[in-house]
């Protein structure tokens, strides 16, 4: 069944959610709560599943040797330059663009499908990631609403709409869920299952390089929520204006929503 007609339906959806939330409006470190009890419940929800399962598994992914570990970041973090690119590009920022572009040459030729990081010693240094929640940002969308979201954590009115709109944005996605290019390039490896392994490899990545960093939040915590809620709209907030990271020893990647890659 082709996915044309949802796909459309998405987009339209997409676009009508926009409409009322963009606001020419300078971006604030606060937002308002439409569903914080739903929200408090959903984090609690959330925190004893990570216990369960993705705190696990993160620290077995860490038991890993580090070459192992570090050549498969590096790889999740070469494809996901794609979608940063797009995001680049819509943003306007053709420097941002360029350097994008030219890491993901270099590091998948040189670099070996980017297993290697040889671009950063080229002197095309990473920058932080980008998605559609923070072009939409950039193009004067306000915050709206915050809330949490099961699994996917915390997010807000605007960021939930960017979601959406990575579907139609990121190369990835594009490529292994569209059967025709799979046809053309005559490769069965281009399959949806691949686009889902690599969203759990990254999402594992990052977990297992913030286990400290998270129990330092909870342990130390007057209100885990707020201060979950407070670090998340300041770090997207700071990534909207490229302005530096407060806090120096936090990851690049914190608060890196898992599906909006």
């Amino acid at each position: 069944m082709s996915q044309k007609p949802l796909k459309t339906l998405i987009y339209a959806i997409t676009i009508l959610s926009l409409c009322f939330t963009s606001s020419m409006a300078e971006e604030k470190y606060t937002a308002n709560e439409c569903f914080e009890k739903f929200s408090r419940g959903t984090l609690k929800f959330n925190m004893a599943l990570d216990r369960a399962v993705f705190k696990p598994v993160a620290k077995g992914y860490r038991a890993l040797p580090v070459p192992i570990r570090k050549g498969s970041s590096n790889f999740i973090e070469n494809l996901r330059s794609l979608l940063s690119f797009s995001n680049n590009v819509l943003q306007g920022d053709l420097k941002g663009a360029a350097n994008t572009a030219g890491r993901f040459a270099v590091n998948t030729t040189v670099g070996i499908l980017g297993v290697f990081d040889p671009a950063t010693k080229m002197g095309l240094t990473k920058r932080s990631r980008e998605d559609f929640g923070q072009t939409l940002g950039v193009w004067g969308a306000d915050t709206g609403c915050y809330f949490v979201l099961p699994i996917l954590g915390p997010t807000t009115a605007r960021d939930a709409v960017g979601m959406v709109g990575n579907v139609f944005i990121d190369p990835v996605y594009q490529v292994t869920h569209n059967t025709e290019t799979d046809m053309l390039v005559g490769n069965d490896n281009l399959q949806e299952h691949n686009y889902y392994i690599y969203k759990g490899t990254d999402a594992v990545d990052f977990r297992s390089k913030n286990i400290e960093s998270i129990e330092s939040l909870q342990n130390n915590s007057i209100d885990f929520y707020a201060s979950v809620k407070s670090l998340y709209l300041q770090n997207r907030a700071q990534k909207i204006s490229n302005s530096p990271i407060s806090n120096k020893k936090q990851d690049d990647s914190d608060w890196e929503e898992i599906d909006n890659q």
